[in-house]
């Protein structure tokens, strides 16, 4: 296991689950594809600081995101259920520290430890709640709100406020113009809630992109810390009971 920073889901487990993950240690690029619709998931990523878009590309050269992940979540867990194909294409929006396993390795972990087991159908439920949170937010509210969202969501799952996003990036997440998404950031950025430079996004009052965030930021956030709470509970209640009582 790393020291220092690292993923929610593998801390929320006991260190003997995590072992038998054979994890590595590496780098997630810009733009870099981790698998494509359709093509064969042979590696489970737990994101440190970086971040991944799912998303589903159109046949106009579009794609619209239906969830991001960071280091709250993993991305291809129900791989090891049998779904090894990808329904989504995962593509890196902010680059970063990640671990990986085999995809071999998290199925035979799941059937050792049944903690592990629990952990990864429940980050699924929540990874689905959170596509489709996503549907209704992209449907119904307008998009300061849900640039707003973005934002803080990509904090939350990258662990710092300096992020590595264009308004490029951001329209394209979105499925916006550009022009559009280059107004509503110079709102921002007048308001004192953000400023940016070439390449980069600094978040500079979160409380301030909070009020503007529509509904379903704290939506997608109370579902993943709830995923997470309820486990690390049950994994502090668990090494409290006395091994005469197993």
């Amino acid at each position: 296991m790393m020291v220092g920073p690292t993923n929610h889901v593998l801390a929320a487990l006991p260190s003997s689950a995590g072992y038998a993950l054979r994890l590595k240690q590496h780098v997630l690029n810009k733009d870099q594809i981790l698998f494509d619709v359709r093509e064969p998931i042979r590696r489970v990523y737990f994101p440190v600081n970086a971040v991944v878009s799912l998303t589903i590309p159109l046949s106009n050269g579009q794609a619209v995101e239906t969830a991001m992940v960071g280091r709250d979540g993993m991305i291809g867990g129900l791989a090891a259920f049998g779904a090894r194909h990808s329904t989504s294409r995962a593509v890196v929006q902010i680059p970063g520290d990640c671990l990986s396993c085999e995809v071999e390795a998290l199925t035979n972990a799941i059937a050792q430890h049944s903690e592990l087991r629990s952990l990864v159908i429940s980050h699924e439920r929540a990874l689905l709640a959170h596509a489709q949170q996503s549907a209704a937010c992209n449907a119904t509210h307008n998009l300061e709100s849900r640039l707003a969202r973005q934002l803080l969501r990509a904090v939350d799952l990258h662990g710092g406020h300096e992020l590595l996003l264009t308004q490029d990036d951001l329209a394209q997440m979105l499925g916006a113009r550009r022009t559009t998404v280059t107004l509503i950031a110079q709102s921002f950025k007048d308001a004192g809630m953000i400023k940016y430079k070439r390449g980069r996004i600094i978040i500079c009052d979160s409380v301030k992109l909070q009020n503007v965030a529509c509904e379903c930021y704290r939506a997608v956030k109370s579902n993943y810390e709830a995923l997470l709470r309820g486990k690390l509970k049950d994994q502090v209640q668990a090494e409290e009971i006395p091994e005469a009582a197993y």
